[in-house]
């Protein structure tokens, strides 16, 4: 079986399908769930602020112990496939679920109860489609050029699911909106929400089962012993650049994570008009596009090492740009035109993160002499749920001190403006250098390095295919 084959276009572009669906879901939730909870179901911050640390403790248990399952799978449509249809089916439901109340009364007990468990089951369910689809990648191939190029194409749907949320969402909550402000302005209430999470989950399922019947899988190693939750850790322990994977990574994620998860409160309370958040987007959106020919163009003229620095940089340079004019020259054009630099930069990022990820799972198999998947590629799942929630209590501890009330919009008391404002503008920046730093300074697979680690790898999988194809004789 050939360890290095390229492929087909057609091939690349129906994998890539399966990530348009799980970001509507994602977008939906990591983008709009906050401002939902806040102020249609009217939740406390300070419940919201326990919330989340205490589902991403139990996702540190949950998201491994999924990659063990899968990487124990053993099915005629592979190991991965079945996963992904799976949890796509059950996260789209629960995600229609979570925004929408069956008639629990506001602030009583059962409503937080409600809202507890589907937050909960959102994350475990979204485990069970993510982690599986982008363990596919180090399964196609061996070339790490190869690899880059299904992760750009599979980012660039990813990309496209997230701007369809991102862009459409606002403009059709306040056309599916029956709810009136003060100044007679449509706002988002239950039933924008509703309908939104509805689309969302359809979308998921329908662009899951299209990627799926679409895409096989070709050079799964199945592993040679069971796994077991102590193997997890012991992955954990051993394989030191996925720790610092993980560190340099979420912190990157979360200065991401800001601007999305902020935005929507950011333009209804500083700028005053939530509308404007879908341009915003838009500009964001084609940065997004653009930014995936960074990685390709980038690795022409020098290494991914390098490129990947770039991005975090141009990232960092455009989130300063934001500051610079929205505050200094109070620009929403300088705002907009700069939050496409920085998802130049985000853009690029997150498909180097992938690829790391596959050449981790490279490292450990040298290290520690058996192959992990789904267990290294469940830490890209876990390390995205820990800066969302970085971001979350950042966020839920302003609105906490400030004073935020959803009810007021733009007339919140200049405290909780001043909060939104540096959450929006500055503290993505210091989370990007914070990244840059460790990444520059710590994470060591790169160059040479790397090639001999490749290189090993091919040459037990030649080996392990040789004795198998001997037996079969």
């Amino acid at each position: 079986m050939e360890t290095n084959k390229k492929l087909s276009f057609g091939s690349k572009v129906w994998y890539g399908v399966g990530a348009v669906g799980l970001d509507l879901s994602y977008g939906m939730f990591y983008s709009y769930l906050n401002k939902y909870l806040t102020d249609v179901l009217k939740l406390k911050s300070n419940f919201l602020s326990i919330l989340t640390p205490i589902a991403r403790i139990w996702d540190g248990i949950n998201d491994p112990m999924m990659g063990t399952i899968v990487d124990n799978t053993n099915t005629k449509m592979g190991k991965y496939r079945p996963w992904v249809l799976r949890g796509s089916l059950l996260n789209a439901i629960v995600l229609i679920f979570l925004f929408n109340n069956p008639g629990i009364p506001a602030n009583s007990a059962w409503i937080y109860a409600y809202i507890s468990v589907l937050y909960v089951a959102w994350g475990m369910t979204n485990t069970l489609a993510d982690i599986p689809y982008w363990s596919m990648v180090p399964s196609f191939t061996n070339d790490p050029k190869e690899r880059s190029l299904i992760a750009t194409v599979a980012r660039t749907f990813s990309g496209l699911g997230q701007g369809i949320v991102s862009i459409g969402a606002p403009i059709l909550m306040k056309m599916l909106s029956v709810t009136t402000s003060a100044d007679g302005e449509h706002v988002w209430d239950e039933k924008s929400f509703s309908v939104i999470s509805v689309i969302c989950a359809v979308g998921l399922v329908l662009f899951a089962c299209i990627s799926m019947a679409k895409t096989k899988e070709t050079i799964v190693t199945a592993p040679k012993e069971k796994f077991t939750f102590g193997k997890v850790l012991q992955i954990a322990k051993g394989n030191d650049q996925l720790l610092i994977f993980m560190l340099f990574a979420m912190l990157s994620n979360a200065g991401f994570y800001m601007i999305s998860g902020v935005g929507v409160y950011f333009f209804d309370v500083v700028v005053g008009n939530a509308g404007l958040q879908s341009m915003f987007n838009t500009f964001g959106a084609i940065g997004s596009i653009l930014g995936l020919a960074v990685i390709p163009i980038g690795m022409k003229f020098t290494s991914r090492r390098r490129t990947y620095q770039f991005s975090l940089g141009l990232a960092t340079f455009g989130f300063l740009g934001m500051l610079l004019g929205y505050k200094v020259f109070a620009s929403n054009l300088m705002l907009y035109i700069f939050n496409t630099v920085a998802q130049i930069g985000t853009a690029a990022m997150f498909v180097s993160q992938t690829v790391f990820l596959a050449d981790i799972v490279d490292y450990g198999e040298v290290k520690m002499g058996f192959r992990a998947e789904s267990i290294t590629f469940s830490m890209k799942g876990f390390l995205q749920k820990m800066a969302y929630t970085i971001q979350t209590l950042i966020m839920y501890i302003g609105m906490s001190v400030t004073g935020y009330n959803g009810d007021l919009h733009n007339m919140n008391a200049p405290a909780v403006k001043t909060a939104f404002s540096m959450m929006m503008l500055v503290i993505p920046a210091v989370f990007m250098v914070a990244s840059l730093i460790l990444f520059t300074f710590k994470f060591k697979l790169h160059g040479k390095y790397m090639e001999d680690i490749t290189e090993k790898v091919n040459a037990a999988k030649a080996e392990r295919l040789a004795k198998s194809e001997s037996e079969q004789a």
